[in-house]
């Protein structure tokens, strides 16, 4: 029999075996050496009588050993099948007992291997989908880049032509360090290997970083900046929230006509710090909003050169700091975006 074959179980029936063979014998000489003199049938009775005993006592353990071992095997085998994926969860008996308790010890860890597969296999998608974002958001650029470059190599240019493609090039190679330089920071939140401060944290200081940048462009747009911030604070990371706030700035800016505003107001609550973000463009369409945040998603009011990582960061820098941020249509019919920073856990 295959249950023979363990070693343990051999161990214990020869034990058995012993014992039933020992105690019967001793029966034998104790009821012989009590009863001296008379008849050996009392002894042998007793000896015959513990000798069965013990046969039983034997055949019931074999039969618990044997049940005990059917249900080893039966465990064996599914986690066997759980490694080769033809099954997906383990399942044990309802008995109780230590047998029991590693079933169910590991149940919850077939379950809890099985979402980190199913954890990883999505990452993994996910990953080889960004990178094949990456690349192709990539690509444009540098598709760009190729053309001035040969258009700039043609000897009878015009000195303006030239001068013409030169800042067309250097705007390519702005807009692929943004993208190189954004993508990075991504993936250091992603990693979880940004450390955020923990400072109190001024509004109108955070405006003032976030903003300083786009001034001169504005200015040349002929575009209003407009806050209306108080003495406001928050808790969290300054260079961090201001490259956030920047990304809102920025995404507001390309999505306002010339002359138009960008609004900027906080509010400090008990519960939370606001910042509100509201530009004077065409606002979103309703059936983008519940996508805006996510990673190289582009609207469809996107302007041509919109890649769809700004927004996607700023969420990502805002929820690291127990913070929220959603997006609406204003009742003035341009965007707005909405910043809470909480005071406790969310």
């Amino acid at each position: 029999m295959k249950l023979l074959r363990n070693r343990e179980i051999r161990v214990q029936l020869m034990i058995c075996a012993a014992a039933t063979v020992v105690l019967a014998a001793a029966a034998l000489i104790a009821v012989n050496g009590a009863a001296s003199g008379s008849s050996a049938i009392p002894g042998l009775l007793a000896g015959l009588f513990v000798l069965i005993l013990g046969i039983i006592l034997t055949a019931v353990q074999f039969a618990f050993l044997r049940k005990r071992y059917a249900l080893l095997t039966d465990m064996s085998r599914s986690i066997d099948r759980i490694l080769h994926g033809q099954e997906s969860v383990f399942t044990g008996s309802g008995d109780e007992g230590e047998l029991a308790i590693l079933q169910s010890e590991i149940q919850k860890m077939t379950v809890k291997l099985r979402d980190q597969s199913d954890m990883l296999l999505s990452e993994k998608v996910r990953l080889t989908d960004a990178i094949a974002d990456m690349f192709h958001q990539m690509r444009t650029p540098l598709t760009s880049m190729n053309i001035q470059l040969s258009l700039l190599e043609a000897e009878d240019l015009s000195y303006e032509k030239r001068v013409e493609l030169t800042r067309a090039l250097r705007k390519q190679i702005d807009r692929l360090q943004w993208l190189t330089e954004t993508l990075l920071k991504m993936s250091k939140l992603d990693a979880g290997t940004v450390e955020f401060q923990r400072e109190q944290v001024r509004v109108r200081t955070l405006v003032n970083k976030a903003a300083g940048p786009f001034l001169i462009p504005m200015e040349l747009r002929g575009m209003q900046l407009i806050t209306r911030v108080g003495d406001e604070q928050f808790t969290g990371d300054l260079s961090w929230s201001a490259e956030a706030l920047g990304n809102l700035i920025k995404n507001c800016m390309e999505h306002t006509p010339e002359g138009g505003a960008i609004t900027i107001e906080a509010e400090e609550t008990a519960i939370y710090t606001r910042i509100t973000v509201e530009d004077s463009g065409q606002g979103f369409d309703p059936s983008d909003i519940p996508h805006l945040f996510e990673r190289f998603y582009r609207g469809s009011n996107a302007s041509s050169e919109s890649i769809g990582i700004g927004l996607a960061l700023c969420r990502a820098i805002i929820a690291q700091q127990n913070g929220t941020i959603s997006a609406e249509n204003a009742p003035s019919g341009g965007a707005r975006f909405i910043i809470k920073f909480y005071k406790s856990v969310v």
